[in-house]
């Protein structure tokens, strides 16, 4: 009980002063050194230095004239001006007193209502009587700047908010940076706190979180192994009484700390882990990378267990020694070698891919090149871009543009197919700088004659390390630069590239080599067909050929498609062979997926007898050329279980013990008509690896250069990037498409490794956000150096939902979004028909051409062939629309409403394309005109040539309005400035 400063009793403390020496411990008084009794002297001489506390005489009338008498004790004022030197006498000698009598030490309540000059006299003189005294301050809501203000007056301690502490807050840890390492921090739990049924918890926590305890008696006889564990954990932490950290947030249900040996973690040389589960339910320890992180030091490994699972309410204590620093031996380098490591600094070139991968251009392409160049001081640099076709021994030569922030450009164009690679070179162009910093000196008229000198001795020098002409040249300037008024000369043209010539080129550093693939321009801008030549019979039910494709040739041309692709076109197995709508059960006639490679008639390098035979096929890829077409096929490395390989190659393939073959799937779907070959198995390395690439090689020998490549993700990366580079590298205009939806990793490691373009999830996506973020990642980060999106709209094993519900505005939505954001756009015959049924709940076609024959009616009523021929004309006559990298989004105000930008490469012009995401409902929105793009101002006009309609008209101002109706849900145009409506 906290008791008046002349209210302790001697007597009392005398007796418990015996007992509290018999069982070892300390006496404290808790004294609140303001309160005086009302009699006392100082209270009727110092009145200005008291409260009163007064009350009326209840048994008599009250007199409102003469003041209500004292009552209770009264409270000195201990922070008022002249207090210390009238009160501080009385309150030391009666302190002095009770230390006489037997006490060790005071607990000073509300310690800050005391002066701290006055308690640090206060605390001098009871020191200078006993000087063991123990003196500690308890103060209500002792904020930081108050306890800070309490570190030099001499206490032993501070009593902390632990009392008021949720376990989790920060505030005892701003108490003890506050108190600083000179002051214990002493908690005392509250009455709440002891009564909670996590006593044990509560206890340990007092300890592990303090410099010592201060405990009722009745606690430590209810709970004395609790009480006993608590101080045990104080004699533990009393080695660690320096700096507290917090080490995760106070969100956490696991409070984590750490105590260090000193006052600063970062010179401890231990320190202990305090892990506090504040819940009543076990919890995973925090990770120990996220805690650590976050020490200030590094430590040795705190324990096996440090990080184990807490149970309820457990208060965990790991102690570690800091970690030693690792030191290097780097006495073998020694300056001189420091002197030959680079001085200049070229990084950051672009494009790059990573892995040294190859970047990816067309043809013709400008490729711009950039890098950082940059050194020590002000010396002048000077820079070049080095290119050259890879069988090619010598480098062309470009030099490089100085741009802002020590960034530097430069650009070339291949001019053949295949492979390239380009470097960049830096070194210190001393000519050059002289002459910036002599021309400078001459335009301020301060040049000396030994700035003249410095040149000739830079034109000397070069001349006695040059040959031949160059030599002679130098030797002529050299002559000529005799006198202090050759400025003229010293700045000339014609010696500034004489010098250029003759740079010895001091620091010179080169780049990385980066290698560059020029494809033609089909690989980055092509719409593709994709059809059944065997659905392509005019008679119902009869199997097509060949020829009944060459028949469809004109048609396909004239919606402006090139390649044509087939899926495979090699005889079909029949075990297992697959009934219509992928059944297991197929009637005689059926006949199965083209996808089940491999019969008795041969496999991968032979042709399916129904469609006709090879002169036939080599017929419709003539015919096709004719017509401006090419026939691209697919590239399945599958087989059917009649596959003649199973046979003659066993060893290319994964046997069960029980001697058969796992059939192919991809959850949830399952082919059981087609085994996958083994590409590590006995016999595989090297002759299935080879055998598959002479596959490719002998149909290009049959006029095929594109290949649409099925599942190549399941297939072993280093076999792709192997067999594509060898094809490559024979037939440079070879084309390879990725049918890999996948993970976007993979889908880029195969664009790395060689694949020219990649199937995508633009399939899948619908949403403005989403169609926004996707081609925002394709164009503004890594990928876009390599990666050629395909936006399929639909593929035989692809029948989107957004389709099957969205009727004929759907489809034409989805193709002109296909159409003008990437520069390769395919389609599946019949989604000109806007053909959608759907197998109920999947993303699949009823009565799939995969497993039957399928007859068309191509003039159906509701087809959408004039949009897709619009579209395609439009793709061919703007080169704006034959890229993904040039998309630019504009704000549309609605969010069902695409509003995107395609700039010419000249910057000349630019496509504007606004599609509505809705098939079912009229959008309107307020959009913005870039007119910015142009340099014109918000409030200009410019002339629009609407694409789509065939007319013109103005836009006058930043602002406009656009409502899209279902049936017309796009709109094209073309603004450019200088147009007139």
């Amino acid at each position: 009980m906290v008791q008046g400063l002349f209210g302790a009793s001697d007597e009392l403390s005398d007796g418990l002063a015996r007992h509290c020496e018999d069982a070892g411990l300390v006496l404290l008084h808790e004294i609140d050194v303001s309160r005086f009794p009302v009699d006392h002297p100082l209270v009727s001489t110092q009145p200005s230095l008291f409260a009163l506390r007064r009350t009326a005489d209840r048994e008599g009338p009250v007199d409102p004239r003469l003041p209500m008498p004292a009552s209770g004790e009264a409270l000195a004022r201990l922070r008022a001006e002249g207090a210390a030197e009238a009160l501080l006498p009385a309150i030391a000698s009666r302190l002095i007193e009770l230390l006489d009598a037997g006490a060790r030490g005071f607990v000073f309540d509300r310690a800050d209502t005391i002066a701290p000059a006055l308690l640090q006299e206060l605390i001098t003189r009871l020191r200078s009587h006993q000087g063991d005294v123990l003196l500690i301050a308890r103060s209500h809501g002792l904020a930081g700047e108050a306890a800070a203000a309490l570190r030099g007056v001499g206490l032993d301690g501070l009593v902390s908010s632990f009392g008021t502490w949720d376990l989790r807050s920060v505030a005892l840890v701003e108490e003890r940076h506050a108190a600083g390492a000179a002051m214990a921090l002493i908690a005392e739990p509250s009455a709440a706190q002891l009564a909670d049924s996590q006593i044990a918890r509560t206890l340990a926590a007092a300890a592990a979180t303090s410099d010592g305890l201060i405990l009722p008696l009745d606690v430590m006889q209810r709970y004395p192994r609790e009480a006993k564990r608590a101080s045990e954990i104080s004699r533990e932490v009393s080695g660690v009484g320096g700096e507290t950290r917090r080490l995760n947030g106070a969100g956490s249900p696991v409070t984590a700390r750490l105590r260090a040996d000193t006052g600063d973690v970062r010179d401890c040389g231990a320190a202990m882990l305090v892990l506090i589960n504040t819940t009543d339910r076990a919890l995973p320890a925090p990770a120990s990378g996220d805690l650590l992180s976050a020490a200030g030091a590094a430590f040795e490994a705190f324990g096996g267990d440090a990080f184990a699972d807490l149970e309820p309410g457990e208060v965990r204590l790991r102690t570690a020694e800091r970690a030693r620093p690792i030191l290097l031996d780097r006495a073998h380098n020694g300056a001189a070698g420091a002197a030959m490591m680079p001085r200049l600094v070229v990084e950051d070139v672009s494009p790059f891919v990573e892995g040294g991968f190859p970047v990816k251009r067309v043809v013709g392409e400008a490729v711009v090149v950039e890098a950082s160049i940059f050194a020590d001081g002000h010396e002048q640099l000077a820079a070049e871009l080095l290119w050259r076709p890879a069988d090619a021994a010598e480098w062309s030569v470009v030099p490089m543009e100085e741009l802002p922030n020590y960034r530097w450009e430069a650009r070339f164009a291949t001019t053949r197919m295949g492979r390239h690679e380009f470097v960049v070179e830096a070194w210190l162009d001393r000519f050059g700088g002289f002459a910036r910093d002599f021309r400078k000196e001459l335009d301020a008229g301060v040049a000396t004659p030994v700035d003249h000198a410095e040149g000739r001795l830079l034109v000397a020098a070069a001349r006695d390390r040059s040959k031949g002409a160059l030599k002679k040249a130098l030797g002529a300037f050299a002559t000529g630069l005799k006198r202090d008024d050759d400025a003229g000369l010293l700045l000339s043209d014609a010696l500034a590239a004489a010098m250029a010539e003759a740079d010895d080129r001091p620091h010179r550093l080169r780049s990385a080599v980066q290698p560059l693939d020029a494809e033609r321009l089909s690989a980055r801008f092509s719409s593709w067909y994709e059809l059944f030549p065997r659905s392509q019979s005019m008679v119902p039910g009869q199997h097509g050929t060949f020829d009944d494709v060459v028949q469809r040739l004109p048609a396909i041309r004239d919606m402006g498609f090139d390649p044509l692709y087939f899926p495979p076109i090699h005889p079909i197995g029949t075990a297992n062979r697959k009934g219509p709508n992928n059944t297991l059960t197929p009637a005689p006639g059926d006949p199965g997926s083209p996808y089940a490679i491999g019969a008795p008639e041969g496999g991968h390098d032979a042709i399916h007898p129904e469609l006709g035979s090879l002169e036939d096929f080599l017929r419709l890829v003539a015919a096709a050329r004719d017509h401006g077409l090419e026939i691209a096929l697919d590239f399945a490395i599958q087989c059917s279980p009649d596959h003649p390989w199973l046979k003659e190659h066993p060893g290319w393939f994964a046997w069960r013990p029980d001697g058969s073959m796992k059939y192919a799937e991809n959850p949830p779907k399952k082919y059981q008509d087609i085994v996958n070959v083994e590409f590590y198995a006995r016999d595989a390395v090297p002759g299935l690896w080879t055998a598959l690439r002479d596959v490719v090689l002998l149909w290009i020998e049959r006029g095929v250069k594109t290949f649409r490549v099925d599942n190549p993700h399941t297939k072993t990366l280093p076999f792709w990037e192997w067999m594509i580079g060898d094809v490559r590298a024979r037939h440079p205009e070879a084309i390879f498409l990725a049918e890999a939806f996948t993970k976007p990793a993979m889908m880029y490691r195969l664009a790395k490794v060689g694949f020219s373009q990649s199937y995508t999830y633009f399939t899948w996506r619908d949403e403005k956000a989403e169609l926004t973020d996707y081609i925002t990642e394709l164009t503004t980060t890594a990928p876009r150096e390599y990666y050629r999106p395909h936006f399929f709209v639909n593929t035989p094993d692809i029948n989107p939902l957004f389709l099957q519900s969205s009727g004929r505005p759907g489809f034409r939505i989805r193709a002109v979004l296909a159409a003008t954001l990437s520069g390769l756009f395919g389609v599946y015959s019949g989604f000109e028909l806007c053909e959608a049924a759907p197998v109920p709940g999947k993303e699949e076609y009823l009565d799939s051409e995969k497993y039957e024959l399928r007859q068309r009616d191509w003039t159906a009523p509701g087809n959408i062939i004039a949009d897709i021929t619009m579209l395609n004309r439009l793709r061919r006559a703007y080169p704006a629309l034959q890229t993904h990298l040039n998309t630019r989004f504009y704000v549309a105000h609605n969010d069902r409403i695409l509003w995107f930008g395609k700039p010419a490469p000249d910057g000349g012009d630019m496509i504007l394309v606004m599609v509505s995401l809705d098939p079912h409902h009229a959008q309107e929105a307020d959009f913005e005109v870039p007119l910015w793009e142009f340099g014109l101002s918000d409030t200009a006009a410019i002339a629009v040539e609407d694409l789509a309609e065939g007319h013109r008209f103005e836009w006058r101002g930043k602002t406009q309005h656009i409502r899209l109706e279902p049936e017309q849900p796009y709109r094209i145009w073309r603004i450019a400035p200088g147009d007139t409506a």
